[in-house]
């Protein structure tokens, strides 16, 4: 293959300390700290290859692009590219994989457990002096409950899945994952449980499934009203997963006991997002989308995107999800 024309649209969502390595293939590198939806076209005009995290790239800009051959996703998402649109001109789409998961599991953790015992409440009792005008050596303000003997139920058992489950059963949790909400309770494969029935049974719920046409408002009102009082829901992968005027509702209405949350449907959010108006309450955590962001992980991701891209230069396409 000749040299390589790569285009990488937004730097920024990488983040900074890593190395950033370039392929070891004859290419030409342009690299743009952020792209807006007027740039993307002009600037991938000529690219061969596209890198792109968050980027759309729908089937109206891909055929303005008659050059692409390649987009390179520097994320294991790619919801928002046209897949049909790309399979169709035979535009390989390699996403990134397995990077993620020791850091999403630790963070999914980090905040199951800031929920269960109530590091926040407390934080924010003794910021008003609660401690100090105690008349004993601690407080019993805000709920502290354990993990042992309580119950886990996954949505989503991919590799961070599991190695959530794994970290659950350390610390003495029952594990119980899900089948699809779209497969009710007939056939319901051997070391699963109904959708249904991990909703019902969970003392913490912990979403790990990519956002699709089917998964896009998983867990909304009905959801809500058959879990616990007593259960949280975790959520480290998607925003649009979880119906957030639900979530709020339910909140209010003690319908769950907490929630923690890395993820929003529209990111960054705008100043007046809903949860954003939330941040206060004890008993929901919301990070920006950081669960993924190790200095570790993203150097792995930026080794495995240029392999990608290498791999694609010598005629052997790696993670490709056009694959028929």
């Amino acid at each position: 293959m000749s040299s390589l024309n790569i285009v990488h649209l937004d730097r920024e969502s990488i983040g900074p300390d890593i190395v950033m390595t370039k392929p070891g293939c004859a290419h030409h590198w342009t690299g743009h700290d952020h792209s807006s939806d007027a740039e993307i076209i002009p600037r991938l005009a000529e690219a061969d290859v596209a890198i792109v995290n968050k980027i759309g790239l729908d089937a109206a800009t891909i055929a303005q692009l008659p050059r692409l051959q390649m987009i390179a996703v520097s994320a294991t998402g790619y919801d928002k590219i046209d897949i049909a649109a790309c399979r169709a001109r035979g535009i390989v789409v390699s996403n990134i994989r397995g990077y993620a998961a020791d850091t999403v599991p630790e963070h999914t953790f980090a905040l199951i457990l800031a929920l269960r015992r109530s590091l926040k409440g407390f934080q924010a009792d003794m910021e008003a002096g609660a401690w100090q005008a105690s008349t004993q050596f601690c407080l019993f303000t805000q709920p502290v409950n354990d993990l042992k003997g309580t119950t886990l139920g996954l949505i989503g058992s991919g590799a961070i899945g599991s190695a959530v489950g794994r970290i659950a059963e350390a610390f003495g949790m029952r594990v119980i994952k899900a089948t699809r909400k779209s497969a009710g309770n007939n056939s319901i494969p051997a070391g699963y449980t109904a959708f249904e029935e991990v909703i019902n049974q969970a003392d913490v719920i912990s979403l790990h499934c990519p956002l699709t046409p089917e998964t896009d408002g998983l867990i909304a009102a009905p959801e809500f009203a058959r879990m616990k009082g007593s259960a949280i829901l975790i959520n480290t992968s998607r925003g649009g997963l979880v119906d957030e005027g639900d979530l709020i509702a339910a909140l209010d209405n003690g319908q769950i006991a907490g929630a923690g949350f890395d993820v929003l449907r529209q990111e960054p959010p705008a100043d007046d997002h809903p949860l954003l108006q939330h941040l206060k309450r004890p008993n929901f955590i919301l990070t920006p989308h950081v669960g993924w962001s190790s200095q570790g992980a993203r150097q792995a991701l930026w080794d495995q995107l240029i392999g990608h891209i290498d791999n694609f230069a010598s005629g052997a396409p790696s993670n490709n999800v056009c694959k028929p």
